[in-house]
């Protein structure tokens, strides 16, 4: 392998190197037969339309930080990886191609059409996979699955079939999101929600038999046409005398009911809501309690069918014009306000969905649910963190029937046939010829497709062979975690547990870790309409892979969403730069090192060495544990401070002269912790930054007892020796470093310049810290003369700072002209002051902070904030040095 490091660290070629060598040497490919211990994850799978976005950075970079963490354990680890044929999505990307074409999908034909999907799903499909890579993902490639592939379509026929027979699968007329544009019914999660600026009017309904009007109000004005009732509260005393009684619908002439139900809210509006069964859901629903008419107005492209009268053949927005125009010049609208309304798109063509009453499939998942929340209730499987638990008991307890039918062509077809002579329905694992009841051949196949979560909820199971009893299954099934977003807890992870319940008596995985979402600085949601979209790749190649993967880790805080920005990400960058820089430092001063038969055991450790090696050792001990606890920020913030500030900032300073020195063992014991030090820090940051820590490792002298970091033992710190009280006095000892630099910065005193320090001890074991580690203060410092004891002669003009137990004091006499000083701290004091008065001011100002965006008000409160404690500071050395004047 390569040894040295060039002298800066360039990402794209390392990251090209070391994940080629990685895949072609089979490092993510997992064993069945293997007798460790297994650890699986099943990716969720992204669709094969999709691009790398930023759900995807953080989801995936979770997964692999864990995947490869406990391969690094002794895990035998499956990260399975594939795509999803993402149904809706992936017919309107061809249905686009063929429009460009000129060509029509039903001129095409379902066979031809299909066809052209499965090409360009080969030409281009699933670039994702690839992107992934870049990432560096450390799926095992060669079991890519695809939602739509041989095996996971025999799964997907075995399920439905078998739940069809358990009488768990059945087709019924209800209402369902129905896409217009699309043709197809969608699943809540394939409707996206808008806040639109929209209105409500107010209408007239005449009661029949009387000169009264009831008022209904209504957002959507042309549904009207298929109102088969008023309702009002049992107790509204209004309308009391009312229920039982009859409006007529105006426009086309319709007596329908009054009725009470407790659904009506009495304080919206005028407290009487019309009644649309077959075109609102919550009217469907009271619609059933009361056995009302259900009446649908719409044809599938939402244009008025026979059912609204004059109305028909118009759009149905066309039809709330004339509707409208109508009602007042018939004296019957009665007022219109503005009205802010969600407003329900189709997630894929952006068209307005509308509830629809339509013959769909449905899974009755009462009986399935209710396993799934005793799995979750008895701790089979563990969500986290832990307060997503009681929403999905919610959800499950009152879970719906699953639509499971969608009207397009690409996707599984549902197996079942129609016989058009008993009218009786056929439903097979093989592709039927006769009818199962009568035998007749008259018989014709449903033409619907399966939901693309239909296939999805098989996935831990189906990706690795069922309905066989594979050996993979075997190894690695349950799953051991599975990590998602809280978008699809729901429509996904629920569905998930009931189907590997059902199929395969046990859950699908024992931990679901949910992360939370990924937004922009300000915390709002990226979306190209905002303009605030962060692309992965744009970062990566910008960055580095290790630089962006570390600040999702490092700001991926359980429950908690990540406010991203590219300055948060340049900033990991330093910090890859940071240990590329240490590890430069620490390799050319390994030079003449065979680590060879060098260990630790035996060697006189200095209190520098020792202090390293407990900091390593807690360091470890910490990472491991959060890791285990899905504590990812938490393992990313020890091991960012045990590097930066510990290992490259400290220790590296304070061997600097044994390594230079005369003293060949005592740089022999330097070399070795720093080795020890270094290679063990590499294999603790793998998981997070898998590139640059190969890279360095690669390049560490010696044999390795493998061929790669990545199938490197993860350390826990256990074989290292610790002195937790040797490591507490070190760090006074540094205390007083920093104290003493603080002070020369202070007082402007030229960092060349050897100066004479005194040190105060409060008791004879301040004084025994300060005899130990007196070297260090003397190098690390600059000192030349250092005095210390208790109750030590203190020098006049002194500048002081107390450092825990000891107080430092640093003569001033020849070393600065404390006139000239005073006048500079006066000058730069009156300079800051300025700028903290000018953003008091401006952030005091009532209609710049109504006004401002929040953004700029966060900038300019840390400008301040910055200002104000420059301002401290410098008033703190302005009053220092006037005490000494």
């Amino acid at each position: 392998m390569d040894k040295g490091l060039p002298k800066g660290y360039e990402p794209r070629d390392v990251e090209l190197k070391w994940y080629r060598r990685w895949e072609e040497d089979g490092c993510f490919e997992a064993d069945e037969h293997s007798p460790r211990p297994h650890y699986s994850i099943v990716i969720p799978p992204p669709n094969v339309t999709g691009v790398l976005h930023m759900g995807h950075a953080l989801n995936n970079t979770l997964q692999d930080i864990l995947c490869r963490w406990k391969r690094m354990t002794g895990h035998e680890v499956l990260w399975m990886p594939g795509t999803d044929h993402a149904g809706i999505a992936t017919q309107n990307v061809v249905e686009k191609q063929l429009a460009a074409e000129g060509v029509d999908r039903h001129e095409l034909g379902r066979e031809k059409f299909v066809e052209r999907v499965w090409r360009w799903r080969e030409e281009s499909g699933g670039q994702i996979i690839n992107q992934l890579k870049r990432l560096g993902a450390s799926c095992d490639w060669r079991r890519e699955r695809f939602t739509m592939d041989e095996g996971l379509s025999r799964a997907v026929r075995e399920v439905f079939v078998s739940l069809y027979e358990q009488g768990l699968i059945y087709r019924a007329n209800r209402l369902i999101n129905w896409c217009p544009r699309c043709h197809t019914a969608l699943s809540d999660l394939e409707v996206e929600h808008e806040e639109q600026k929209g209105h409500i009017w107010h209408l007239r309904y005449p009661v029949v038999g009387s000169d009264r009007y009831l008022v209904v109000a209504t957002t959507r004005p042309e549904t009207m046409l298929g109102d088969t009732a008023v309702a009002v509260h049992p107790e509204d005393e209004r309308y009391a005398d009312l229920v039982g009684r009859k409006v007529r619908l105006p426009l086309v002439d319709r007596e329908i009911p009054i009725v009470a139900d407790t659904y009506v809210d009495r304080e919206f509006g005028s407290g009487a809501v019309k009644i649309t069964p077959a075109h609102d859901f919550n009217d469907f629903e009271l619609g059933r309690r009361h056995d009302l008419e259900q009446i649908n107005i719409f044809d599938e492209s939402a244009v008025v069918n026979e059912n609204g009268g004059p109305y028909r053949g118009l759009g149905r927005f066309e039809a709330r014009e004339k509707v409208l125009a109508d009602l007042e010049a018939q004296g019957l609208l009665e007022k219109v306000e503005e009205h802010a309304n969600a407003v329900g798109e189709c997630y894929r063509c952006r068209s307005v969905i509308e509830p629809w009453l339509s013959k769909q499939w449905y899974v009755k998942v009462g009986p399935l649910a209710e396993e799934a929340i005793r799995a979750v209730e008895d701790g089979r499987t563990r969500i986290v963190p832990e307060h997503w638990t009681k929403t999905y008991f919610e959800w499950m307890r009152n879970i719906q029937d699953w639509c499971i039918s969608r009207q397009i062509w690409w996707g599984h077809q549902i197996p079942a046939w129609f016989c058009d002579d008993c009218d009786q329905i056929t439903v097979s694992r093989q592709d039927a010829e006769t009818c199962a009841h009568c035998g007749s051949r008259n018989i014709r196949r449903e033409t619907d497709v399966l939901d693309t979560w239909f296939s999805s909820a098989l996935w831990p199971f189906s990706t690795m062979g069922w309905p066989e009893k594979t050996e993979t299954l075997q190894k690695f099934y349950p799953t051991s975690c599975l990590v998602t977003g809280f978008d699809i807890l729901f429509f996904w992870v629920a569905r998930m547990m009931m189907m590997g319940l059902k199929f395969m008596g046990e859950v699908p995985f024992r931990d679901v870790y949910i992360h939370a979402l990924v937004r922009d600085a300000q915390g709002q949601k990226m979306s190209k309409s905002k303009g605030n979209v962060i692309d992965p790749l744009t970062v990566i190649e910008e960055y580095g892979t290790d630089a962006f993967r570390f600040t999702l880790a490092a700001f991926a805080a359980m429950g908690r969403d990540i406010k991203l920005s590219t300055d948060r990400i340049a900033g990991y960058r330093n910090f890859t730069n940071k240990l590329w820089n240490a590890s430069r430092f620490t390799l050319m001063n390994l030079e003449d090192f065979d680590p060879e038969g060098c260990t630790l055991d035996g060697l006189d450790l200095s209190p520098a060495d020792q202090w390293i090696l407990t900091r390593l050792r807690e360091t470890a001990a910490a990472t491991g544990q959060a890791l285990a606890e899905y504590k990812f920020n938490d393992a990313a913030g020890s091991l960012y401070a045990f590097t930066w500030h510990q290992f490259c900032d400290w220790y590296v300073e304070l061997v600097k002269d044994e390594l230079y020195g005369e003293d060949a063992a005592a740089r022999r014991r330097v070399q070795t912790v720093l080795y020890t030090v270094l290679e063990q820090l590499l294999r603790l940051l793998h998981p997070f930054m898998p590139f640059i820590t190969e890279e360095i490792w690669q390049a560490l002298p010696g044999k390795r007892p493998c061929r790669y970091l990545m199938q490197a033992a993860y350390p826990d710190g256990s074989e290292l020796r610790a002195d937790a009280a040797l490591a507490g006095r070190m760090e006074q000892v540094m205390e007083i470093i920093r104290g003493i630099r603080n002070i020369r910065g202070e007082m402007d005193i030229a960092p060349s310049r050897r100066i004479t320090v005194v040190l105060d001890c409060r008791d004879e074991a301040a004084a025994a810290v300060v005899a130990e580690g007196q070297a260090y203060i003397r190098s690390l410092a600059r000192v030349d003369e250092l005095r210390f004891g208790v109750g030590i002669e203190r020098p006049e003009k002194s500048a002081t700072q107390v450092a825990g137990p000891v107080e430092i004091l640093v003569p001033l006499a020849g070393l600065i002209d404390i006139a000239e000083e005073e006048k500079r701290l006066s000058k730069e004091v009156a300079k800051v002051q300025k700028d903290v008065d000018f953003f008091r001011k401006k952030l005091s100002n009532e209609k710049f902070v109504a006004n401002a965006p929040a953004h700029v008000l966060e900038k300019d409160r840390g400008k301040l904030a910055q200002a104000e404690e420059k301002l401290a500071v410098l008033k703190q050395s302005l009053e220092r040095i006037r005490s000494l004047g």
